[in-house]
Protein backbone atom coordinates (compact mmCIF):
# COMPACT_ATOMS: atom_id res chain seq x y z
CA UNK A 1 0.00 0.00 0.00
CA UNK A 2 1.35 3.44 -1.01
CA UNK A 3 -1.80 5.31 1.15
CA UNK A 4 -0.77 6.67 4.49
CA UNK A 5 -4.08 6.30 5.23
CA UNK A 6 -4.79 2.69 4.69
CA UNK A 7 -2.28 1.81 7.15
CA UNK A 8 -3.95 4.02 9.71
CA UNK A 9 -7.44 2.07 8.94
CA UNK A 10 -5.06 -0.87 9.49
CA UNK A 11 -3.86 -0.35 12.65
CA UNK A 12 -7.03 1.02 13.81
CA UNK A 13 -9.04 -2.00 12.89
CA UNK A 14 -5.86 -4.53 14.40
CA UNK A 15 -6.00 -2.71 17.81
CA UNK A 16 -9.92 -1.85 17.95
CA UNK A 17 -11.02 -5.26 16.75
CA UNK A 18 -14.19 -4.07 15.95
CA UNK A 19 -15.05 -1.59 12.86
CA UNK A 20 -17.25 0.65 15.44
CA UNK A 21 -13.67 1.01 17.32
CA UNK A 22 -11.54 1.61 14.24
CA UNK A 23 -13.77 4.06 12.84
CA UNK A 24 -14.02 6.05 17.08
CA UNK A 25 -10.18 5.65 16.45
CA UNK A 26 -10.07 7.54 12.93
CA UNK A 27 -13.24 9.83 13.60
CA UNK A 28 -15.00 8.38 10.46
CA UNK A 29 -18.03 6.72 10.03
CA UNK A 30 -17.77 2.99 10.45
CA UNK A 31 -19.87 2.62 6.38
CA UNK A 32 -16.40 3.98 5.76
CA UNK A 33 -14.12 1.93 7.18
CA UNK A 34 -16.23 -1.29 5.69
CA UNK A 35 -15.79 0.24 1.92
CA UNK A 36 -12.46 0.60 2.51
CA UNK A 37 -11.44 -2.33 4.18
CA UNK A 38 -13.28 -4.28 0.77
CA UNK A 39 -11.58 -1.88 -1.53
CA UNK A 40 -8.07 -2.68 0.05
CA UNK A 41 -9.32 -6.43 0.48
CA UNK A 42 -9.99 -6.43 -3.76
CA UNK A 43 -6.54 -4.51 -4.48
CA UNK A 44 -4.33 -7.13 -2.41
CA UNK A 45 -6.72 -10.27 -3.64
CA UNK A 46 -6.59 -11.69 -0.48
CA UNK A 47 -7.97 -10.55 2.68
CA UNK A 48 -6.16 -8.33 5.31
CA UNK A 49 -8.88 -9.15 8.26
CA UNK A 50 -10.97 -11.77 8.91
CA UNK A 51 -14.24 -12.04 10.71
CA UNK A 52 -14.12 -13.71 14.97
CA UNK A 53 -16.29 -14.06 17.47
CA UNK A 54 -16.81 -10.59 18.22
CA UNK A 55 -15.02 -8.46 15.57
CA UNK A 56 -12.33 -8.62 13.06
CA UNK A 57 -8.96 -10.25 13.24
CA UNK A 58 -5.89 -9.62 10.87
CA UNK A 59 -4.48 -12.64 8.45
CA UNK A 60 -1.11 -13.31 8.03
CA UNK A 61 -1.06 -10.32 5.05
CA UNK A 62 -2.78 -7.87 7.49
CA UNK A 63 0.06 -8.62 9.92
CA UNK A 64 2.05 -7.77 7.71
CA UNK A 65 0.67 -4.45 6.74
CA UNK A 66 0.03 -3.67 10.47
CA UNK A 67 4.04 -4.33 10.91
CA UNK A 68 5.07 -2.11 8.16
CA UNK A 69 1.91 0.65 9.21
CA UNK A 70 3.75 0.32 12.64
CA UNK A 71 7.13 1.14 12.26
CA UNK A 72 5.42 4.15 9.34
CA UNK A 73 3.54 5.57 12.66
CA UNK A 74 6.45 5.42 14.73
CA UNK A 75 8.53 7.58 11.91
CA UNK A 76 5.50 9.96 11.49
CA UNK A 77 5.66 10.49 15.84
CA UNK A 78 9.23 10.72 16.04
CA UNK A 79 8.81 13.29 12.80
CA UNK A 80 6.57 15.45 14.83
CA UNK A 81 7.72 15.57 18.05
CA UNK A 82 11.52 16.63 17.22
CA UNK A 83 9.88 19.26 14.52
CA UNK A 84 7.97 20.55 17.86
CA UNK A 85 11.18 20.93 19.78
CA UNK A 86 12.85 23.08 17.66
CA UNK A 87 11.22 25.89 18.72
CA UNK A 88 13.16 28.11 20.77
CA UNK A 89 10.09 30.67 22.01
CA UNK A 90 7.77 30.54 24.65
CA UNK A 91 5.28 29.29 22.47
CA UNK A 92 2.91 26.40 20.60
CA UNK A 93 1.02 23.68 22.07
CA UNK A 94 1.98 21.54 25.44
CA UNK A 95 -0.08 18.25 26.10
CA UNK A 96 -0.21 17.56 30.07
CA UNK A 97 -1.26 14.59 31.29
CA UNK A 98 -1.92 13.63 34.90
CA UNK A 99 -4.32 11.91 37.10
CA UNK A 100 -7.78 14.09 37.83
CA UNK A 101 -7.32 14.25 41.23
CA UNK A 102 -3.87 16.02 41.11
CA UNK A 103 -5.69 18.46 38.25
CA UNK A 104 -8.80 18.98 40.24
CA UNK A 105 -7.02 19.54 43.77
CA UNK A 106 -3.65 20.44 43.68
CA UNK A 107 -2.76 22.19 40.01
CA UNK A 108 -5.74 23.85 38.83
CA UNK A 109 -5.31 27.63 39.56
CA UNK A 110 -1.97 27.10 38.92
CA UNK A 111 -2.80 26.08 35.26
CA UNK A 112 -4.55 28.62 34.67
CA UNK A 113 -2.61 31.03 36.11
CA UNK A 114 -0.11 29.99 33.98
CA UNK A 115 -2.30 29.80 30.91
CA UNK A 116 -3.08 33.23 31.10
CA UNK A 117 0.13 34.31 32.08
CA UNK A 118 1.81 32.81 28.50
CA UNK A 119 -0.88 33.36 25.94
CA UNK A 120 1.62 32.59 23.48
CA UNK A 121 1.15 28.73 24.93
CA UNK A 122 -2.12 26.78 24.12
CA UNK A 123 -2.86 23.85 27.19
CA UNK A 124 -4.37 20.51 26.64
CA UNK A 125 -4.33 18.94 30.07
CA UNK A 126 -6.10 15.36 29.50
CA UNK A 127 -6.70 13.56 33.28
CA UNK A 128 -5.91 9.79 33.04
CA UNK A 129 -4.26 7.79 35.79
CA UNK A 130 -2.09 5.47 33.23
CA UNK A 131 1.18 6.12 32.27
CA UNK A 132 0.83 7.79 28.83
CA UNK A 133 2.93 6.33 26.30
CA UNK A 134 5.50 9.85 25.84
CA UNK A 135 7.00 7.97 22.82
CA UNK A 136 4.21 7.87 20.45
CA UNK A 137 3.38 11.32 21.75
CA UNK A 138 0.60 10.91 23.74
CA UNK A 139 1.77 13.90 26.23
CA UNK A 140 4.24 16.19 26.05
CA UNK A 141 4.71 16.01 30.27
CA UNK A 142 3.17 13.58 32.25
CA UNK A 143 3.01 13.91 36.06
CA UNK A 144 2.10 10.93 37.74
CA UNK A 145 2.68 8.99 41.00
CA UNK A 146 4.92 5.72 40.24
CA UNK A 147 7.11 3.84 41.64
CA UNK A 148 8.78 3.31 38.72
CA UNK A 149 8.59 5.04 35.94
CA UNK A 150 9.58 3.98 31.92
CA UNK A 151 13.76 4.29 32.82
CA UNK A 152 14.30 6.41 29.07
CA UNK A 153 12.08 8.98 30.45
CA UNK A 154 13.60 12.51 31.56
CA UNK A 155 12.68 14.88 34.23
CA UNK A 156 12.05 14.81 38.20
CA UNK A 157 11.19 12.99 41.23
CA UNK A 158 9.66 14.86 43.79
CA UNK A 159 8.35 13.26 46.94
CA UNK A 160 5.68 10.49 47.66
CA UNK A 161 2.23 11.71 48.47
CA UNK A 162 0.67 10.59 51.61
CA UNK A 163 -2.37 8.76 52.45
CA UNK A 164 -4.99 8.46 55.28
CA UNK A 165 -8.27 7.31 56.77
CA UNK A 166 -11.11 9.72 56.39
CA UNK A 167 -15.14 9.91 56.97
CA UNK A 168 -17.45 12.63 57.83
CA UNK A 169 -17.65 14.32 61.16
CA UNK A 170 -21.58 13.26 60.98
CA UNK A 171 -20.87 10.12 60.28
CA UNK A 172 -18.38 9.23 62.51
CA UNK A 173 -20.36 10.84 65.41
CA UNK A 174 -23.61 9.79 64.61
CA UNK A 175 -22.77 6.22 62.87
CA UNK A 176 -22.28 2.95 65.25
CA UNK A 177 -19.15 1.55 65.43
CA UNK A 178 -20.33 -1.83 64.38
CA UNK A 179 -22.58 -0.55 61.09
CA UNK A 180 -19.63 1.64 59.81
CA UNK A 181 -18.25 0.33 56.02
CA UNK A 182 -15.80 0.84 53.66
CA UNK A 183 -15.99 2.64 50.26
CA UNK A 184 -13.07 1.26 48.67
CA UNK A 185 -11.41 2.54 45.66
CA UNK A 186 -11.29 -0.53 43.29
CA UNK A 187 -7.79 -0.42 41.94
CA UNK A 188 -5.64 -0.63 45.19
CA UNK A 189 -4.25 -4.03 45.05
CA UNK A 190 -3.58 -3.61 49.22
CA UNK A 191 -6.67 -3.22 50.72
CA UNK A 192 -6.77 -6.25 53.20
CA UNK A 193 -3.65 -5.05 54.32
CA UNK A 194 -4.66 -1.63 55.40
CA UNK A 195 -7.82 -2.65 56.59
CA UNK A 196 -6.27 -5.04 58.69
CA UNK A 197 -4.79 -2.85 60.68
CA UNK A 198 -6.93 0.14 60.67
CA UNK A 199 -9.05 1.42 63.20
CA UNK A 200 -12.14 -1.06 61.33
CA UNK A 201 -10.33 -4.21 60.67
CA UNK A 202 -13.88 -6.06 60.43
CA UNK A 203 -15.81 -3.23 58.98
CA UNK A 204 -17.07 -5.05 55.37
CA UNK A 205 -16.33 -3.32 52.04
CA UNK A 206 -19.68 -1.73 51.07
CA UNK A 207 -18.76 -0.53 47.63
CA UNK A 208 -16.12 -0.64 44.89
CA UNK A 209 -15.20 2.37 43.11
CA UNK A 210 -12.53 3.12 40.05
CA UNK A 211 -13.15 6.92 41.18
CA UNK A 212 -11.46 8.70 43.81
CA UNK A 213 -13.66 11.55 43.24
CA UNK A 214 -16.75 10.03 43.78
CA UNK A 215 -15.53 7.90 46.07
CA UNK A 216 -14.73 11.19 48.18
CA UNK A 217 -17.53 12.70 47.60
CA UNK A 218 -19.91 9.73 48.97
CA UNK A 219 -17.44 10.02 52.31
CA UNK A 220 -18.05 13.51 52.72
CA UNK A 221 -22.07 12.91 52.14
CA UNK A 222 -21.92 10.07 54.69
CA UNK A 223 -21.75 6.99 52.88
CA UNK A 224 -18.77 5.62 54.31
CA UNK A 225 -15.48 5.76 55.45
CA UNK A 226 -12.55 6.23 52.70
CA UNK A 227 -9.04 5.42 52.31
CA UNK A 228 -7.69 8.40 49.99
CA UNK A 229 -4.85 11.15 49.74
CA UNK A 230 -4.50 13.80 52.21
CA UNK A 231 -4.05 16.41 49.61
CA UNK A 232 -7.83 15.67 48.94
CA UNK A 233 -9.63 15.14 52.03
CA UNK A 234 -8.00 17.69 54.68
CA UNK A 235 -8.85 20.50 52.74
CA UNK A 236 -12.41 19.57 53.32
CA UNK A 237 -14.24 20.96 56.34
CA UNK A 238 -16.80 17.90 56.41
CA UNK A 239 -14.30 14.96 56.63
CA UNK A 240 -12.23 13.94 59.60
CA UNK A 241 -8.80 11.56 60.19
CA UNK A 242 -10.34 8.09 61.64
CA UNK A 243 -9.82 7.84 64.89
CA UNK A 244 -6.20 7.09 65.68
CA UNK A 245 -5.45 6.99 62.14
CA UNK A 246 -2.24 7.49 61.05
CA UNK A 247 -0.44 8.67 57.55
CA UNK A 248 1.33 6.65 55.06
CA UNK A 249 3.50 7.19 52.46
CA UNK A 250 2.83 6.70 49.08
CA UNK A 251 4.32 6.83 45.55
CA UNK A 252 6.48 9.48 44.46
CA UNK A 253 5.25 11.97 41.95
CA UNK A 254 7.44 12.85 39.13
CA UNK A 255 7.37 15.14 36.19
CA UNK A 256 8.86 13.72 32.82
CA UNK A 257 8.93 14.28 29.39
CA UNK A 258 10.60 12.71 26.34
CA UNK A 259 14.28 12.84 25.95
CA UNK A 260 13.64 14.51 22.13
CA UNK A 261 11.98 17.76 24.30
CA UNK A 262 14.10 18.28 27.66
CA UNK A 263 15.40 21.79 25.97
CA UNK A 264 12.33 23.04 24.43
CA UNK A 265 12.36 26.13 25.89
CA UNK A 266 8.22 25.92 26.70
CA UNK A 267 8.47 22.10 27.92
CA UNK A 268 11.73 23.47 30.02
CA UNK A 269 10.08 26.58 31.51
CA UNK A 270 6.81 24.53 32.08
CA UNK A 271 8.28 21.83 33.92
CA UNK A 272 9.52 23.48 36.26
CA UNK A 273 6.40 26.15 37.21
CA UNK A 274 5.20 22.41 37.93
CA UNK A 275 7.68 21.60 39.64
CA UNK A 276 7.47 24.67 42.23
CA UNK A 277 3.91 24.50 42.81
CA UNK A 278 3.81 21.31 43.95
CA UNK A 279 6.46 21.87 46.35
CA UNK A 280 4.75 25.15 47.29
CA UNK A 281 2.22 22.54 48.17
CA UNK A 282 4.08 19.57 49.64
CA UNK A 283 2.66 20.04 53.50
CA UNK A 284 -0.85 19.18 51.77
CA UNK A 285 0.95 16.41 49.72
CA UNK A 286 2.16 14.57 52.62
CA UNK A 287 -0.37 15.17 55.26
CA UNK A 288 1.11 17.58 57.46
CA UNK A 289 -1.58 19.43 59.17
Amino acid sequence: MENWENYRLVLALHRAGTIRGAANALNINHATVSRRLAQMNSQSHLPLFEKVTGGYQATELGLTLVAAGEKIEMITVISDRRSRAISANLSGTIRVSMGEPIAQYLLQDELMSFAKNHPKIELSIETSIGLVDLDRSEADIVIRATASPPDHLVGRRLFPFYLCNYCSREYLANTPYEERQWLKYSKSSTAKDWIKHSSHPDAPIALHSDDLIFLLKAAKAGQGMIRTACYMADPVSDLVRLPLAETHEAQDLWILTHPDLRRTKRIQHLMSYLATALEDKRALIQGVI
